[in-house]
């Protein structure tokens, strides 16, 4: 007569060809699910390409509501001339005009405009006094620190968390990105419309 013991024993084995795992406490169907596969490259350039083109986007927008400032107000392009002035020094209209990317024309007359709100004065040029040279103002000045500041948090909001490898791959990106579109002929400039047909991701996505 077997005794309790075996008996019990001999319920719990497990019959021939039948798996003896067990599932963990908590385990569930999709830990056991294969990993996604890495992303191509291909597919990566077009996440690129779609995360650029919402960022150029931005920018549109934020020229559009340029139109919509009170006169005593410095719209994007206008703070984008002052900065050159800061950076650069004192510059003649042309010379302005070419750092800026922007015609003589639009130049002097939105030097006109900043000159009436006190941020930019005209000079004579002390190197060749038949050259008139526009200089930052004190106020103009300022209006460049105040705008600064109030996007620095915001900058440093935006970016939070990520390390210096990353900062530094970015930088390298938008170099190379930019280094694109100023070589990009004049026609297919992604200045010229929206977005470029061309573009990875212009295709296939929904608008952003």
């Amino acid at each position: 007569m077997s005794s309790p013991a075996i008996l019990e024993s001999s319920d719990e084995q497990t019959a021939p060809g039948e798996s003896t795992a067990q599932t963990e406490p908590g385990a569930t169907a999709e830990a056991a699910a294969p990993p996604a596969p890495p992303a191509t490259r291909e597919a990566q350039l077009t996440d690129l390409g779609m995360a650029f083109r919402r960022v150029f986007r931005s920018f549109n927008r934020l020229r559009g509501r340029d139109t919509h400032l009170g006169a005593s107000e410095l719209s994007h392009a206008q703070f984008e001339l002052l900065i050159e002035l800061h950076e650069r020094g004192e510059l003649a209209a042309g010379e302005l005009a070419t750092a800026a990317r922007l015609t003589p024309a639009t130049v002097t007359q939105m030097l006109d405009h900043l000159a009436e709100q006190g941020h930019v004065e005209r000079v004579r040029s002390q190197t060749d006094r038949r050259v008139v040279v526009s200089r930052l103002t004190r106020q103009g000045r300022r209006a460049i620190e105040a705008k600064r500041e109030a996007w620095k948090s915001r900058w440093e909001q935006a970016l939070a968390g990520l390390e210096i490898d990353e900062l530094r791959a970015a930088t390298r990106v938008l170099e190379r990105l930019a280094a694109m579109v100023e070589d990009a002929p004049a026609q297919e400039s992604c200045g010229a419309r929206e977005e470029h047909p061309d573009a990875p991701g212009a295709a296939g996505r929904k608008p952003v």
